[in-house]
């Protein structure tokens, strides 16, 4: 080869990509091919894949990301802006919005139609096939031990996992401070349950899961929606407002990756989230479901890890992660735990011992933190391409939040658009969304809808964004 020439390959080979991005070939969130694949390709050297790869990131093509290589950026320049901090209104009120729920529940289980509407990861993106060969052979070598109830608070090797995954977000765990329940769901009832009384007052980010209002709906507890700003989570001056204004009993909050605007709070703003509420005796229920699905290179830390009181009750599960239908979560609920014990043997009694320890032998092994990387590569990616999409086919004034981890966007149209209605023309279609009405207490947010990004971007996907772009549009 030419002397002269070789040191301008690693140019030619970026222009190349550049132009295979800019086509639309490789999509944003792709992953590049690998250095290796195009250095036998082009017939270069590594080092030289490396150079074009270099100058791609340096001008916002590509991105690396740790332990799993090169992918197409986003172009920020085509991006839809992101929402404003949130206002859903500030007085006390009780929660209504089960009637609205349930039509988003009744497409979940329709293959036929396309889910953006369910928080759900893609079946194949689950460690099924895995944990079913450690349930047969749980199954074979059991005794009769494996089908006995396991009361609270569960199954000791279980606890002892979680416990030692403490360490991750900070946390100091013992075995003895978990309880087993069935889902987050049941964790986040019975520390509700345990904590506060039915007409009780309790503080909720905003917007909010509507897992979560449907329990409060059901205990009978009024609620205080608190503002949250898309990246940060629950603006904490007022709160502090509100538990001034307000006999607040308790407060629900996810600092990590919450669901639906997957916003991530700052270590500091934890700390001072703990503090506020310590200082006046209010408990926090931490939602922490998300707080493995992060992308960057660290898993955040748990608002848990300020606790010096016993006032966090941190709830968690391994449903998006491992197997929803196991119904498999748990709670540390520090000085509530004794009540929350008892609580949980007057509703489920105990959660299934054969799936408490298939979960416990999979995290054992090693195999969740490998499945982890995998699966937190794939929603980082799906992630962007649904973001990038977004912008490409919404009308004109539409928003997108950027979550730092978890699989769910918050997408703000223009005014005129009622969610409610785009929900009924997108069913029509044979496409699931949920609306925004459904996470907030007020039933406010009527033109937003939450999108799921759990499953592998595909031309099925790709042909229902357009088509729901086209109903927004009107």
């Amino acid at each position: 080869m030419d002397q002269e020439a070789q040191p301008f390959l690693y140019r030619s080979v970026s222009g190349k990509i550049a132009g295979l991005i800019e086509e639309g070939v490789l999509r944003p969130g792709e992953r590049v091919p690998s250095v290796r694949r195009i250095s036998a390709q082009e017939g270069v050297s590594v080092s030289t894949i490396l150079q074009a790869y270099t100058l791609l990131e340096s001008r916002g093509y590509i991105e690396a990301r740790p332990q799993s290589g090169f992918y197409v950026r986003s172009r920020r320049d085509n991006l839809p802006p992101e929402p404003r901090t949130s206002a859903p209104g500030r007085p006390a009120t009780r929660v209504g919005i089960s009637g609205l729920v349930s039509r988003v529940l009744q497409a979940v289980t329709d293959p036929e139609v396309v889910p953006f509407g369910a928080a759900c990861p893609a079946p194949e993106l689950l460690p099924g096939q895995k944990v079913n060969r450690l349930l047969a052979g749980l199954i074979r070598r059991s005794g009769r031990e494996i089908n006995s109830y396991n009361f609270p608070p569960g199954l000791y090797e279980l606890r002892r996992q979680v416990a030692r995954r403490s360490l991750d977000w900070g946390g100091r765990l013992a075995p003895e401070e978990i309880v087993v329940t069935c889902g987050a769901t049941e964790a986040l009832h019975l520390c509700l349950r345990a904590v506060a009384q039915p007409g009780d007052l309790v503080a909720i980010e905003s917007p909010a899961y509507f897992g979560t209002l449907l329990l409060l709906e059901a205990l009978g507890m009024q609620v205080i929606e608190i503002p949250s700003h898309p990246r940060h989570g629950m603006c904490l001056d007022l709160l502090g407002d509100a538990l001034k204004k307000h006999r607040i009993r308790a407060c629900i909050a996810s600092p990590n990756f919450s669901n639906p605007l997957g916003s991530s709070m700052p270590d500091e703003g934890k700390r001072e989230l703990v503090a506020m509420l310590t200082r006046r005796e209010v408990p926090l229920i931490e939602d922490d479901l998300y707080g493995d699905l992060y992308f960057g290179q660290a898993r955040p830390r748990s608002a848990k890890a300020f606790d010096t009181e016993g006032l966090v009750l941190l709830c968690s599960s391994f449903s998006k992660m491992i197997a929803p239908g196991y119904r498999v979560g748990w709670t540390a609920p520090g000085r509530f735990q004794a009540k929350v014990e008892a609580l949980k043997l007057t509703t489920t009694l105990a959660t299934p011992t054969l799936l408490q320890a298939a979960i416990a032998e999979f995290l054992e092994s090693g195999a969740y933190d490998r499945h982890l990387r995998k699966m937190r590569a794939a929603f980082a990616t799906q992630t962007e391409q649904m973001i990038a999409a977004v912008g490409e086919h919404f009308p004109a004034g539409t928003k997108v939040t950027r979550p730092a981890g978890g699989f769910v966007l918050w997408v703000e149209l223009p005014h005129r658009v009622d969610s409610l209605e785009l929900q009924e023309r997108a069913l029509a279609e044979r496409i699931s969304i949920s609306p925004g009405p459904i996470f907030s207490a007020r039933q406010r947010y009527r033109n937003y809808i939450r999108l799921n990004c759990g499953y592998p971007w595909s031309d099925r996907l790709d042909q229902a964004l357009r088509t729901l772009g086209r109903l927004a549009r009107g």
